[in-house]
């Protein structure tokens, strides 16, 4: 039996299929879209990561690069008191809060605390701004950073790498650990919810 011959519409049809189809394909050979990396965390993670990661960041180095108007906080505290040193840093038109512990003793703790007029179960108080360039020389314990602004998981990963690690939290999200620098980026729904950065032998093997 002979077919009908084919109408200039039908061209037409299968010409759009095909060009959908040849779309389509196209689209899904792309390769993964490029994130731009975040040019202050690179930064950073030369200046700030690495020194603490061998248990050599100082309170004045890390000032150094906050923005003006980090203050000392005297957090006292049944398990034991902190000194935590907070501030906040623009870069990369985000903003992030800083927070770091200060490495005391309990005897200069007892000493501080006592010169302020608080106990272990006060409120937190902040300290004057001369104590930042006085206290300059101690040692950080951790530092973590909190973005004030949405930042992706995929901008931390374009700036340090992939992560050794990926954990689930209980609470939801994950944990991104890099443990070569002593990091470890909390994320929720593809967005950084914190950084926490501590020396490296603290995430060892």
């Amino acid at each position: 039996m002979k077919l009908p011959p084919l109408r200039a519409q039908h061209w037409l049809i299968f010409a759009a299929v095909a060009l959908i189809f040849s779309s389509w394909g196209a689209w899904l050979m792309r390769g993964p879209q490029m994130v731009e990396p975040l040019a202050w965390l690179q930064k950073w993670q030369a200046d700030i990561f690495a020194p603490l990661a061998d248990d050599q960041l100082t309170l004045k180095h890390l000032s150094e690069r906050v923005e003006e108007g980090g203050e000392l906080w005297l957090q006292p505290r049944l398990d034991g008191s902190r000194l935590l040193y907070r501030g906040e840093l623009q870069a990369d038109d985000q903003v992030w809060s800083v927070e770091a512990r200060i490495a005391l003793s309990d005897d200069e703790l007892v000493s501080l605390m006592a010169a302020a007029g608080v106990d272990e179960t006060g409120e937190e108080q902040p300290l004057s701004a001369q104590m930042v360039r006085q206290l300059g020389h101690y040692e950080i314990i951790y530092l973590s950073l909190k973005p004030l602004d949405d930042v992706s998981t995929a901008q931390i990963i374009s700036s340090l790498g992939q992560p050794k690690l990926r954990l689930e939290l209980k609470e939801g999200g994950q944990a991104l650990v890099f443990p070569q620098l002593g990091l470890t980026a909390h994320t929720l729904d593809e967005d950084v919810d914190l950084l926490f950065v501590v020396p490296q032998r603290l995430l060892a093997p």
